[in-house]
């Protein structure tokens, strides 16, 4: 529900992809000065340097050439070892998986156990002191980006350390369980081979939900079971995966990829239809089955619906949520949380002002429209309208579909699929055009989906980074955080909105989804109960009526899920309202989005060092 009475608008666009995306170098290159032509070179009758200075200078650059030969071995050996971990990743993150020298995934989905999450921990442990072992004043600038994310991410991923059992696998649309069927409907066939592949997940699928099931078991013994309520929230979003034999999506977009690949004949064709059939009632439908029925076993097992800090390490969990979704500079949630509430406040400040200013608008709320209707054609005027103030972007390809009937209640309004590493060229967009998201803003969805949002963001990223690593590392509040502040300043373009009307709707888009953001702290940090959320909504609403309960479990749910948007798009804004400040009229958008899309996905910490030095560059050059 959005904060001007109408009906919810209010998107959270999901990427679909439990792998890691990537960020771009940034190099900040010194300049040393202008140097005189040769011929204008005076002459001189200095001492010669000793020669001491040359075998010390010698000395530290084969130290260097050592130091950076060894991090980019080392780096590419880790790249090699994640990317092909997983099948279901590494046919997802690389086209041409031999080009990198790699010949086979290690396992179809991965391991989810206790055991494999202590192992995690002692791999990290040893990366990082790997990485310690490097002194960056001998690394490339670029390097010692990369050096410096990975230290961010390992210290942040060591708050988790002990809380395993408290991750949530399952959940309603952001869960394994709702994101792997389309990963699996979207398995590109570039061989044949590919078409093996699939069909080996498939046949392992019921396997691996078998340890999901396991682990949430465990998360039960432990008392960490979610309430009956939720409990049947996640067992209605398996059931839209009971996929009835015959026509479904599962057996549509697999035969569609088979009339793909001309080097099959006829019969093989056949022959891999049917197995895909049968693989599908054998493993496919009985995987989430075996789900229904695991869940329904642990009913009764856990407490009535509260926030994460009711749990015994809840709180301290929720901290490590926090700075995991969001790569956050702040040093505190309490912090933080106050400039979430004052970011919000804003927002509405600026809605009342322009409803008090120009009456008409509440009005015309009903009635506006944008100048493209079509979902083709409004990608294509946000293509265009971003050359304004984005950097130019390679040549790409971009294929709209929509989300299938079946799956349309548990995933999100729209996604952006992200393209391998090495083949940006064909991206994917999804909508959901199931009628609850009748009322979202589907041009601004399309900005936060394509351009100049995720498809934009990756492309670039893509056509740029050249640092394989990278490309593994993900950081939400980076990209959601891009995502969301690209979608907020395309209500402001030449969409044929009224000015007016674009600035109320930016601005109360962005402030319903700081209430969102900040009831996730209070629920599930603070501890608020059911009648502490509605108190704190009657200030918005007259009477929240059931979106108390909605926006309560809603938080349960999914925690810290909202803050990757919100506190993204406020690290994004403080840094472009710091340079709007220091540098006035000499502000440059094309500048200063390009500086963000160089720097690439990284936490927000190591984006700010940065950022200083690119300001203090830019008003140097002023």
């Amino acid at each position: 529900m959005n904060l001007l009475q109408k009906a919810p608008n209010r998107h959270i666009p999901k990427r679909l992809t439990s792998f890691v995306l990537v960020f771009l170098v940034f190099c900040i290159f010194l300049l040393n000065g202008c140097s005189k032509r040769p011929e204008e070179a005076a002459p001189t009758t200095a001492a010669p340097y000793p020669e001491e200075i040359f075998e010390s200078y010698e000395h530290f650059e084969e130290e260097q050439l050592k130091a950076q030969k060894e991090f980019d071995r080392q780096m590419k050996e880790l790249f090699r070892d994640e990317v092909s971990g997983r099948q279901i990743d590494l046919h997802f993150m690389l086209k041409d998986p031999s080009a990198y020298g790699i010949d086979k995934a290690q396992s179809l989905y991965g391991q989810i156990s206790l055991e494999d999450m202590a192992q995690a921990r002692e791999e990290q442990q040893s990366l990082k002191t790997m990485l310690e072992r490097f002194d960056p004043a001998l690394l490339t600038s670029e390097q010692r980006l990369t050096q410096r994310i990975l230290q961010s991410f390992l210290a942040t991923e060591e708050k988790s350390y002990g809380l395993e059992l408290y991750a949530q696998p399952l959940a309603v649309t952001i869960g394994v369980q709702a994101q792997l069927p389309i990963l699996l409907s979207e398995y590109v066939f570039y061989k044949k081979q590919d078409v093996d592949d699939y069909l080996e997940l498939l046949e392992g699928i019921d396997e691996y939900y078998k340890q999901l099931l396991d682990f949430q078991r465990q998360k039960a013994d432990a008392g960490l079971m979610i309430s009956n309520l939720l409990l049947d929230h996640l067992i209605e979003s398996c059931e839209g995966y009971l996929l009835t034999p015959g026509d479904n999506f599962m057996i549509d977009t697999f035969n569609s990829r088979l009339d793909s690949l001309p080097e099959l004949t006829e019969e093989e064709k056949k022959a891999y239809r049917q197995k895909n059939e049968a693989l599908l009632e054998d493993h496919f439908v009985p995987a989430y089955q075996i789900l229904i029925d695991g869940l329904n076993s642990m009913r009764d097992t856990g407490s009535e619906e509260k926030g994460l800090c009711a749990y015994p390490q809840g709180k301290e969990y929720y901290e490590y949520l926090v700075y995991s979704a969001t790569g956050t500079s702040y040093s505190s949630i309490e912090d933080l949380l106050r400039d979430m509430e004052l970011t919000m406040n804003k927002q509405l400040v600026q809605t009342s002002l322009l409803l008090r200013y120009h009456p008409e608008l509440a009005e015309e709320l009903d009635t506006y429209s944008y100048r493209q209707t079509n979902p083709e054609d409004m990608i294509e005027e946000l293509k265009s309208l971003s050359q304004k103030e984005f950097p130019p972007l390679a040549e790409c390809n971009y294929t709209l579909k929509t989300v299938p009937k079946s799956l349309e209640l548990a995933l999100s309004p729209a996604f952006y699929l992200v393209s391998p590493i090495d083949d940006y060229q064909d991206n994917v967009i999804f909508i959901n055009e199931n009628p609850r998201f009748a009322s979202n803003e589907l041009y601004n969805t399309l900005a936060h989906e394509g351009y100049p949002g995720h498809l934009y963001q990756n492309v670039y990223f893509h056509t740029h980074c050249k640092t394989d690593i990278r490309q593994l590392l993900s950081f939400k509040g980076y990209s959601e955080g891009w995502a969301t502040y690209v979608e907020y300043l395309s209500y402001f373009m030449d969409n044929g909105l009224r000015p007016e009307m674009g600035e109320l709707l930016a601005a109360n888009s962005i402030a319903t989804l700081g209430l969102h953001a900040c009831l996730d702290v209070y629920i599930n940090y603070m501890g608020w109960n059911r009648e502490q959320v509605r108190e704190y909504l009657t200030d918005y609403y007259e009477d929240p009526g059931d979106l108390t309960d909605a926006l309560y479990i809603a938080m349960i749910e999914n925690p810290a899920n909202y803050l990757s948007y919100y506190v993204g798009f406020m690290e994004f804004m403080n840094m472009r309202q710091t340079a709007e400040k220091e540098l006035g009229d000499q502000f440059d958008p094309m500048a200063f989005h390009t500086f963000l899309l160089n720097m690439g996905d990284a936490p927000f910490d190591v984006i700010q060092a940065y950022f200083t030095s690119w300001l203090a560059n830019q008003k140097n050059r002023k």
